[in-house]
């Protein structure tokens, strides 16, 4: 005899393989409710990723609040919760491709350095759309509860771009996969690559 648990297990496994779980091909179960990505454009159409359809720019009485900061992000895509964030923040600091690894290395370093107690899961390179970039995880404390947050890198116009995600760590599972599947998004339009258009 099959154990109510059992049971129940079977049929969950059955919906979740039964759910796309491609970002770009439609809805996707993350925790209990649907999110539909879409391509998005940023930096006058010369950067591409996708993300949440429903996540909007943060107003700026929040942004303050959670980046006090002044060199706070100057893309921020939140939920309507405000909890749930994709940034991207294009920083005035020369970066070439062969400099991504040594920038995400060194960031994952400080970071450790400053706060000890910060947990890191995974790092490395992935090669998206030819470009390196350098990224890693990690869990960190908040005020009331644990974050997870995934940082990322890659040049942009000769330039570094820092990407960020955060969620609760309750929603990390929930999340993980498809913030990597984010990243494996990122489109730059060159110089090189619109002059072959034209």
């Amino acid at each position: 005899m099959f154990k109510d648990e059992e049971i129940l297990a079977a049929l969950n496994e059955a919906e979740r393989l039964a759910t796309p779980n491609d970002i770009r091909t439609g809805p996707v179960k993350i925790g209990r409710r649907l999110y539909e990505f879409e391509e998005q454009s940023f930096w006058d159409d010369k950067l591409f990723l996708y993300i949440p359809k429903d996540f909007t720019d943060m107003p700026e009485k929040f942004r303050k609040i959670k980046y006090p900061h002044e060199n706070r992000p100057a893309v921020i895509k939140s939920d309507e919760t405000g909890a749930i964030n994709f940034t991207l923040n294009l920083i005035d600091q020369e970066l070439e491709e062969e400099w991504v690894k040594e920038l995400t290395d060194g960031t994952k370093m400080m970071l450790k350095k400053v706060n000890p107690t910060n947990v890191f899961f995974s790092d490395g390179i992935e090669v998206v759309d030819e470009k390196q970039v350098g990224y890693f995880d990690f869990k960190s404390a908040a005020m009331d509860e644990f974050i997870y947050q995934l940082m990322f890198f890659f040049e942009f116009s000769g330039r570094t771009m820092i990407g960020t995600f955060n969620c609760s760590y309750r929603e990390y599972a929930d999340w993980r996969d498809f913030v990597f599947q984010v990243i494996r998004t990122i489109r730059v339009i060159r110089e090189d690559r619109e002059e072959e258009e034209v």
